[in-house]
């Protein structure tokens, strides 16, 4: 569906709303999950929209998320900086995270009004918190500062308490986007040293993994993998001796995730994708435009986990 296409829903919906939303799996786990949340009578339906596309576009997909009764809500992917920009004033209240980030991972309807919420900060400190067990003093490396790597620079700025990192390296091939995450984390822990490098198109990282620390964790938040084919490292890379490596990639070639797999055994590694993190996204904002409670540990969390896993 494009937003050209929305008309006035029959019965609870919630939106998905992206570039080419047909292909995700969250379809596949959204029927899977239905039972278990008890939404047997909800849709979830996909908007794609071009990037960059003209606010009057982003604007008509949330006054129909204000006008129409059935639309509960949306979560949006690729489009939260831009559907910010355009649409910000069409919302009602927008939580301290979106107003920070100028961002909205979430929109929930109620009441003719419309609420923007970033999520993607507290759904970062979940994944991290279940890959990591133990952040407080390591080393981290962030390839890539696009939109994912600016929400978990975002949780560990701000969020992280007592179990921030000693040192965050943020690497990227555009200053624009190294200068809006060092803009962002400048007003939180002082405690972290927080350094950038903007390295060239075909540069990788391999030197900047040799100086980490022992039990660092490594994160791919390039897109390299999925978005484009390639690793940011070579295949002669070595990783931090009992450190972490965290793919936020969960499909596509996963060049990074296979260079992880084959070192982990010889330099002790924990290797994560990005379904965790995918899993957590979605609940969250689940959670938020229908307001179920639904857990973010423990065997509550654990039977939404097992049950997008039989149908990844």
């Amino acid at each position: 569906m494009t937003p050209d296409d929305l008309r006035p829903a029959k019965r609870p919906t919630m939106y998905f709303i992206g570039v080419t939303t047909g292909s995700s799996a969250i379809h596949r786990v959204f029927a899977a999950w239905r039972p278990v949340l008890g939404l047997h009578d909800v849709d979830l339906v996909g908007i794609d929209v071009p990037v960059g596309a003209p606010p009057a576009v982003y604007r008509r997909v949330v006054e129909h998320l204000r006008d129409d009764e059935h639309s509960r809500g949306a979560l949006v992917t690729t489009h939260k900086l831009d559907l910010y920009a355009a649409c910000h004033d069409l919302f009602g209240t927008v939580n301290e995270d979106a107003a920070r980030l100028r961002e909205v991972s979430a929109l929930v309807a109620r009441d003719g009004n419309v609420d923007g919420l970033a999520l993607d900060p507290i759904t970062s400190q979940l994944a991290l918190h279940a890959l990591v067990p133990r952040l407080a003093g390591r080393d981290v490396l962030v390839m890539g500062a696009g939109g994912a790597a600016l929400a978990l620079c975002d949780s560990l700025a701000y969020r992280a308490g007592d179990e921030s990192p000693e040192r965050v390296v943020i690497t990227d091939i555009s200053a624009d986007r190294l200068a809006a995450i060092t803009e962002d984390v400048a007003g939180g822990d002082a405690s972290i040293t927080w350094q950038s490098h903007l390295l060239a198109p075909t540069a990788t990282h391999d030197d900047l993994l040799a100086d980490l620390a022992p039990g660092a964790l490594v994160v791919n938040a390039t897109g390299m993998g999925k978005d484009r084919p390639g690793s940011p490292l070579t295949d002669a890379a070595v990783f931090p001796r009992g450190g972490y490596a965290w793919d936020f990639n969960y499909r596509g070639e996963l060049t990074f995730l296979r260079q992880a797999r084959v070192r982990a055994a010889e330099d002790q590694l924990t290797v994560e994708d990005g379904w965790r993190y995918f899993v957590h996204g979605w609940t969250r904002a689940i959670d938020a435009v229908f307001g179920l409670g639904i857990p973010t540990s423990g065997p509550g969390f654990a039977r939404l986990y097992d049950a997008a896993q039989e149908v990844r």
